[in-house]
């Protein structure tokens, strides 16, 4: 990988690994713009972000990011097959009223899919469904009645919608709240990840 022009969180360098130098990127939900600013500069990709925030539209300007303000559930009808290199979707798909149908339009526009999701099954969140309650933790800090969140899932949940989907599991991270991995969480994943990253194509 390019030498990085300045420091990045470890997800999102993570995802700026998985991305070949020159491609196409499109990025799903790109809040202020900055990854695909980052990829920009270090990777010398070219590419959009859609958002719907409007008070992330100027952002995304100010940062010289093509940027369309488009709600994801409508799905990308707007841009033709294999348009794109790669898709990224970042702590978005939990939100989204159809993922399936998402995943499907992330492959049909581009040749492989980046999915970044916080993870249902951390050990937090099953100790606190079994006291009875709805989880509030570090990566899902809203309560089920404020929540923006409409679909979590598990490591697992995500991995067997793949396999319902056609869709091949090329890499996976897991990572805690502060976007570091660990060796515990490669041997566990489902368990101690908080937050999961995956990159995929079609079979």
């Amino acid at each position: 990988m390019t030498s990085p022009v300045e420091p990045i969180r470890p997800d999102y360098a993570i995802i700026v690994e998985w991305i070949a130098p020159e491609s196409r990127v499109l990025d799903l939900g790109c809040g202020d713009g900055y990854l695909m600013s980052y990829l920009r500069r270090v990777k010398r990709v070219a590419g959009y972000g859609l958002e719907i925030d409007a008070d992330h539209i100027p952002q995304c300007i100010r940062a010289g990011i093509n940027v369309i303000q488009m709600d994801l559930d409508k799905g990308l009808a707007e841009f033709d097959d294999n348009s794109f290199d790669y898709v990224v979707l970042s702590l978005t798909l939990q939100a989204i009223r159809y993922p399936d149908r998402l995943l499907g339009e992330m492959l049909r526009v581009g040749r492989q899919g980046i999915v970044t999701f916080p993870n249902f099954g951390h050990w937090q969140s099953r100790a606190q469904l079994l006291r009875g309650r709805m989880p509030v933790t570090r990566t899902l800090p809203n309560r089920w009645f404020d929540t923006p969140n409409i679909h979590l899932c598990t490591l697992r949940d995500f991995e067997a919608l793949c396999t319902d989907l056609g869709i091949h599991v090329l890499e996976r991270h897991a990572v805690d709240h502060a976007h570091k991995t660990s060796m515990g969480l490669r041997l566990f994943p489902n368990l101690l990840g908080e937050i999961a990253l995956y990159r995929f194509r079609r079979r």
